[in-house]
């Protein structure tokens, strides 16, 4: 009888880890899509960006997030908090060296691709702080040593025109950041200027098959610039996105990232974005 016992409950254990196993499949399975553009600009208030014509047909076009919000202060903690589910004590824009676990390493354990488009960027894992109008600290992937360290994961990390190659030979990567310099980005500049640089280098590819074929299209801000509760204007286009939906579920910078993690099966990195509030009321 024990014996008959334990193979009841031996079939049983299999059962449910069968079942688990079905389960997250069939979760990956129902993504809304099936890869993610994320673009951030810099230092804009929600209201202000709102309003820029670019950005508010966007969001009418795809969905807007009205309560999001970024999660620091100065930019570096905010990017890297973005791929990683903590500011990791970062607190300033000075080159950083992290030794800890990223979403790179995420993709890259379910077998998929990442890859970070950055202008102006000079190639050949350049850990310069900056060049011209090029800014490391926009890059979060190169605060990771186990990225800058790393031949082969560095160079991953590509100057902006290999997205053009990109797009004309459908390689885009599963997951993938574009970091405008520090013009485009709103930085230097202000952010109707970024608004009419994202129209006229996203405008015509968001019409482009090639570019949008399951494709999620995310445009934030990486920090607010006077109000104090830091929301920042966060508009989703693409795959799966109601067109016309708003959300006022309050959501973060972690909130993208566990949207992410969920939607590609990859588990969490077991920080912030373990308990972060999904992006939902904005899906088909």
């Amino acid at each position: 009888m024990r014996h008959l016992n334990r193979i009841i409950l031996s079939l049983l254990a299999c059962s449910i880890l069968s079942a688990g196993a079905t389960s997250t499949k069939a979760r990956a399975a129902e993504a809304p899509f099936k890869k993610v553009m994320i673009l951030m600009l810099e230092n804009t208030d929600y209201d202000e960006a709102v309003v820029l014509p670019f950005l508010s047909q966007l969001a009418k076009r795809g969905a807007l997030l009205t309560n999001y919000h970024a999660v620091a202060h100065p930019s570096q903690p905010n990017y890297v908090a973005l791929i990683s589910g903590d500011t990791s004590g970062v607190f300033l824009d000075f080159n950083s060296n992290l030794d800890r676990g990223h979403l790179g390493d995420l993709l890259e354990a379910k077998g998929k691709s990442w890859k970070v488009y950055a202008e102006n960027y000079p190639g050949n894992c350049f850990l310069g702080g900056s060049l011209g109008k090029y800014a490391r600290k926009h890059v979060p992937f190169l605060s990771f040593t186990s990225v800058s360290g790393n031949a082969g994961r560095c160079a991953r990390v590509v100057a902006a025109p290999q997205l053009d190659k990109d797009v004309a030979s459908g390689t885009l990567p599963d997951f993938s950041m574009y970091i405008p310099n520090l013009d485009n980005d709103g930085h230097d500049t202000g952010a109707a200027v970024a608004d009419k640089w994202l129209a006229k280098k996203f405008g015509p590819l968001l019409l482009n098959s090639n570019f949008m074929d399951g494709l999620l299209f995310v445009v934030t801000f990486d920090e607010g610039e006077h109000d104090d509760t830091n929301r920042v204007f966060t508009a989703l286009y693409g795959a799966g996105v109601k067109a016309g939906a708003t959300s006022d579920i309050e959501t973060s910078h972690y909130s993208l990232l566990r949207t992410v993690e969920d939607a590609m099966g990859l588990g969490t990195l077991g920080l912030n974005d373990e308990q972060a509030t999904r992006i939902g009321g904005i899906w088909q």
